[in-house]
């Protein structure tokens, strides 16, 4: 299976700085520890070997937070010297990459899945770029994203309203997948994600559960008494499994 991901924690939290004190995004408090921390918990406990983390803003805060090893995984840093946006940091940290393919996740969102089971099935519809999605009561915050036999065909702009599924900032990508180059500044979701889904090869990935956003102050709230399934027994070393949630 895949056993590397890229996290990107180098955002600044501007919604939440009235909520939160001035710190990157991910590590934003979150019942008495940093967002982060339960991202890296729901990696190690599925057996992720190394993580990189694609920092920028304060990004010295977030390696003395995180260190060099986080419960037997290997972490690197890839830090921007300037903004790169998402697309930008993603390159930047494929760099740091030593397998075929990577899981790349937003640093400020929460989704729990079956990592293995999504490799294996991005590889076995030869997929040339693999999404996550969420199901939500309403698609107007996030904007939806419209499938059609498990393949990404479009995306509707924010302001439309009922349930549907949302793009949930989870991806597999292959090593094989175009990018552009790596010191350029560019938008992952409007260049590479578009552009995917209208060549057809975006593939959709619906085995998904309990997704949090704390982008705004109302779910940065809701967040604090959340269910995480990555809040093991660190006594019994009870691990994450889809059958438990």
């Amino acid at each position: 299976m895949a056993d590397e991901a890229i996290i990107l924690a180098g955002g600044r939290g501007t919604r939440l700085q009235g909520v939160v004190s001035d710190v990157p995004k991910p590590l934003a408090p979150v019942q008495g520890r940093p967002f982060l921390a339960w991202l890296l918990d729901l990696l190690a406990q599925q057996g992720m070997r190394r993580v990189v983390l694609a920092t920028g803003y304060k990004a010295e805060r977030v390696q003395a937070v995180v260190g060099e090893d986080w419960r037997g995984m290997r972490i690197d840093y890839a830090v921007e010297s300037t903004p790169l946006g998402t697309g930008g940091a993603i390159v930047h940290a494929l760099r740091l990459i030593e397998g075929e393919d990577t899981f790349v996740l937003n640093g400020d969102t929460y989704l729990e899945l079956d990592y293995a089971r999504f490799a294996a099935t991005m590889r076995a519809q030869q997929a040339g770029l693999g999404m996550a999605l969420a199901q939500v009561a309403n698609v107007s915050r996030y904007g939806a994203v419209h499938v059609d036999d498990g393949r990404v065909t479009g995306f509707s702009e924010k302001g439309c309203a009922g349930p549907g599924w949302i793009n949930a900032g989870v991806y597999w990508l292959p090593r094989s997948l175009p990018m552009p180059a790596a010191t350029q500044a560019f938008s992952f979701e409007d260049i590479v994600l578009r552009a995917a889904a209208g060549q057809g090869t975006l593939q959709a990935y619906t085995a998904t559960d309990a997704f949090i956003d704390i982008g705004v102050p109302e779910d940065f709230q809701r967040a604090q008494t959340w269910r995480f399934a990555s809040a093991i027994d660190q006594a019994t070393g009870a691990t994450f499994s889809r059958s438990s949630i």
